[in-house]
């Protein structure tokens, strides 16, 4: 059979026979799957792998699994612990399935919308040799008529998840069936490893797991749980913008907010002091860090659920949305051996995600990077990162000062806050650091202005910082239903931009769909406004700190605004008008 297989792997694929050997020694070694170890050794794609199975025991090869017209009756039969731990999913077809809809390749694009299932029963696996869990199977939810095709763990996965979470009820009914039960809902609380995995009957535990799973695959940042005088009401954050996700009745508050509190291994007998705390879910292949603060306010506790997905991997410097000149110049200032770069903006503007893309990019074995934070959002590879403790006076200033005497290359600190932390900066700058650093203002001028008020002096500012980075973040115009427009050339002029730059160029306007939550925008990207400090800006910056003054000058050194920058953007069709005015008006 192996025989077989590599010649199909040969003749299909062009394997290499010294690779083929490799892997059988292997193979022959460690009795592992052969398949498995041509792909972990990359010379085999799982997509080859199943095509050459597909050949080799006459079974169809789905790279796709249809998600639509499938119902999930065997949800309540069988496990999803048992289906993900031998890669295999049943999907019931209500309609038939299109060669196209299993991505599937026609020998010619005439065939491309041909039938390929009729509606039925269709099991997908990854192991053709797994016969004993598909007999069980297909025992557990007596079935009798049924196709049997491969694919691969990926698609099935995402399949599996989804089922058992469409069959999740939603969370209005989840507090209908609350009410209807009578608000004795107390019941003894358990963490769990995965939200889809919960098999807990307590209404209130099901309510907040259906929360936050919602929330996550709604690409949400933050979840607020908000009480009032007579109401209570759950909101979410989705690239920005706050949209109400539930209104339960005022009774379930208690219960509600007690629940997250547990899951958070906060005192929940305390409810009049803020706490802080954090646990960890899983929703499928995805880990979600929580992090929870909470607030004692006149009608109750006020929580907010900060959703960070450590499963997503850092962004590049090039994924950002600078433009290849002004990328060019990020590269220059970063690579500079020493001096102070400033990132600013609000909170939530994206800051340290900029941060972190840059440290990713200068990371190398060569150089001794040190980070210190409040909080680490993300683990770097090879990077040393502190997390800022104030209880035992482990601040940023402290920290900072031993940071220094670790002999490091590159510092990060997490938010420059004081007099003390500001000067350590700087001096460490002077001393052949490398030193970035965030503060909360308006523009990159206005930077200069808040160092100067914390104590700092103005020839030290001049003589140390290389650049501050400005930004925001805007959202992307949805591509399924973003349609074109003309803006009005009064508006435009109202907002300092001439009309006839837009007469150039296709603008959009957002619409809504149901790929978007009818919101018009999926996902964000930054704008930048890069102040260098030139030798006329730091003469300047002797003389006055008047942030107005700052940023004429560097506009008249062709130095592009937030605005402007953002504009640009619009006139990529990236976003929109409003949306730039939104995170760019004073």
């Amino acid at each position: 059979m192996i025989a077989r297989l590599t010649d199909i792997l040969k003749d299909k694929f062009g394997l290499d026979e010294e690779h083929l050997s490799e892997a059988q020694r292997l193979h022959t070694e460690s009795g592992d799957n052969l398949g498995q170890i041509l792909i972990d050794q990359k010379n085999l794609s799982e997509d080859q792998l199943l095509e050459a199975l597909s050949i080799q025991y006459g079974m169809p090869f789905w790279s796709r699994l249809p998600f639509e017209s499938t119902e999930s009756d065997f949800t309540d039969k069988v496990s999803i612990q048992f289906l993900k731990k031998y890669h295999l999913v049943p999907l019931e077809y209500t309609e038939a399935i299109s060669a196209k809809d299993c991505g599937l390749k026609p020998h010619n694009d005439s065939k491309n919308e041909a039938i390929q299932f009729q509606p039925g029963c269709v099991i997908a696996i990854n192991d053709p040799l797994g016969f004993q869990p598909l007999d069980d199977l297909v025992k557990t939810i007596g079935i009798t008529d049924y196709r049997v095709v491969l694919s691969t763990r990926g698609a099935i996965l995402a399949a599996i998840n989804l089922q058992y979470d469409l069959r999740r009820d939603s969370a209005e009914q989840l507090v209908q069936d609350m009410e209807e039960n009578g608000t004795n809902i107390i019941s003894e609380i358990e963490e769990t490893a995965d939200l889809l995995d919960d098999t807990s009957d307590a209404p209130i535990i099901k309510l907040v797991n259906h929360i936050i799973s919602q929330s996550i695959k709604a690409r949400a940042s933050d979840i607020h749980f908000e009480p009032y005088q007579t109401s209570f009401t759950v909101r979410y954050r989705v690239d920005g913008i706050l949209y109400d996700l539930l209104t339960p009745p005022k009774w379930i508050q208690p219960a509600l907010i007690s629940r997250v509190k547990v899951m958070a291994k906060m005192n929940i007998a305390e409810k009049r002091l803020p706490q802080d705390g954090r646990f960890e879910v899983k929703i499928g292949d995805q880990d979600i860090d929580v992090r929870v603060s909470t607030i004692p306010t006149a009608f109750g506790e006020r929580l907010v659920l900060r959703l960070l997905n450590k499963s997503g991997s850092l962004l590049e410097l090039e994924d950002l949305g600078l433009e290849p000149a002004r990328l060019k110049l990020l590269k220059r200032l970063i690579s500079t051996p020493n001096g102070i770069i400033l990132n600013t903006g609000p909170t939530g503007s994206g800051k340290t995600t900029t941060l972190y893309a840059i440290l990713s990019s200068i990371n190398q074995p060569n150089i001794n990077i040190i980070t210190i934070e409040d909080p680490i959002e993300y683990q770097i590879k090879g990077i040393s990162q502190i997390q800022v403790n104030p209880k035992i006076e482990l601040t940023f200033a402290r920290g900072l000062r031993s940071i220094v005497r670790q002999d490091p290359d590159v510092i990060l600190v997490g938010e420059v806050r004081d007099k003390e932390t500001a000067e350590i900066a700087v001096q460490s700058a002077l001393t052949g650091h490398l030193v970035f650093s965030t503060l909360h203002t308006n523009d990159s001028a206005s930077s200069i202005t808040r160092l100067v008020d914390m104590g700092v002096e103005p020839f030290l500012i001049s003589s140390s910082i290389l650049a501050v980075v400005a930004q925001r973040l805007v959202r992307v115009l949805c591509e399924d239903c973003r349609r074109v427009y003309e803006p009005n050339p009064i508006y435009l002029k109202s907002i300092g931009f001439s009309p006839e730059l837009f007469s150039e160029h296709t603008v959009y306007k957002a619409q809504g769909c149901e790929n978007c939550f009818s919101t018009g925008y999926r996902g964000r990207l930054g704008i930048f406004e890069i102040m260098v400090l030139s030798e006329r800006l730091k003469g300047l910056i002797l003389k006055t700190f008047d942030s107005n003054r700052i940023k004429s000058e560097a506009v008249r050194q062709k130095m592009r605004t937030l605005r402007q920058d953002g504009m640009a953007k619009v006139l990529k069709g990236l976003t929109t008008v409003e949306e730039v005015l939104r995170v760019t008006q004073k």
